[in-house]
């Protein structure tokens, strides 16, 4: 169900929650966060749909503010719309778009709107501010994600964000290589046990989760890293291979589909191992899994990038 608010108050969407709750049945009992989302008018429904997928393991509140106005001066208006049941997920999703001077105050809209005593997470869809952690929403979360795919950035910008790191920020760009990271650390949990002398990650020119991975390996293995990219890589393949070189020989993590990966060791036949490609509401729903800092990620982000070496093929 979806109801439309349009010239509203916070006061009025309270009201309008409060009415759906008793007459609809619709309740917030069990919600365990809210989830603000602050995102464009071209990617607001798919992070909507991101955050009800993701919302069917985190039952939660999800307040959308949608930067709609492009001359954000003049007389102030907010514009809501309530979606609930079928529309929402295992959530309560409430869109607000604020318009004139109401969109110069984002904390001021959501504060009446999160839910009592639960964690306050703040993802950033679209453009970020400088300095997430500063700005006005980013000082009430307790977590906050960005995606830096989304706006385009590579090393550059996670330099960026290093530079500004608080703990409590992740960034999907991490998120995206949980399994590549697994799959990597199960291979050398296994004999034989031998130091890592070099490591090489090829991935795409414009892939942060490739360069992530090559700090993420040369931080743990202690062992220096190139990053390789190649001009041409399948659409999607942010990662294309891994190379770690053992006195024994090399082990090698080679994406050959968008769902599988081709694992080389030495004295060892080739296995085919279960690589799928991760979506948006598969990232998001582990990020919520976890509200505490994630300290691994701001030791690569702030550590590791260093010790990366970008040879461009």
């Amino acid at each position: 169900m979806r109801v439309d608010l349009p010239n509203t108050t916070v006061a009025g969407i309270s009201r309008e929650l409060v009415r759906i709750r008793e007459e609809g049945g619709a309740v917030a009992l069990g919600r365990v966060l809210t989830l603000i989302i602050l995102t464009s008018p071209a990617e607001a429904e798919s992070a909507i749909d991101a955050a009800n997928a993701a919302s069917r393991e985190h039952p939660m509140r999800v307040l959308v503010l949608v930067d709609a106005d492009e001359h954000p001066t003049g007389a102030s208006r907010v514009d809501a719309e309530i979606r609930v049941g079928g529309d929402a997920g295992a959530s309560e999703v409430i869109v607000l778009r604020p318009h004139g001077d109401a969109a110069h105050d984002p904390e001021s809209l959501v504060t009446g709107l999160l839910l009592p005593d639960a964690p306050i997470v703040a993802w950033w869809s679209a453009e970020r501010p400088e300095h997430i952690a500063a700005s006005p929403i980013g000082r009430i979360a307790t977590r906050r994600i960005t995606d830096v795919r989304s706006t385009g950035g590579t090393g550059d910008t996670l330099s960026e964000l290093a530079d500004h790191f608080t703990r409590g920020d992740t960034d999907l760009a991490w998120t995206r290589i949980t399994l590549w990271r697994s799959q990597l650390a199960a291979v050398l949990d296994q004999p034989p046990y031998e130091p890592v002398e070099r490591i090489e990650v090829v991935g795409a020119a414009d892939s942060p989760s490739a360069v992530l991975l090559a700090a993420w390996l040369g931080l743990q293995l202690d062992a220096p890293v190139d990053l390789r990219t190649p001009h041409t890589l399948a659409d999607g393949f942010g990662v294309a291979s891994v190379r770690l070189d053992r006195p024994s020989g090399p082990v090698t993590l080679t994406r050959i589909t968008e769902v599988a990966a081709e694992l080389r060791q030495p004295a060892q036949p080739i296995h085919e191992v279960a690589l799928p490609l991760r979506t948006m509401q598969e990232c998001l729903a582990e990020e919520l899994r976890r509200l505490d800092p994630d300290e691994l990620y701001e030791r690569v982000l702030t550590l590791g990038l260093a010790r990366t070496r970008t040879v461009e093929s």
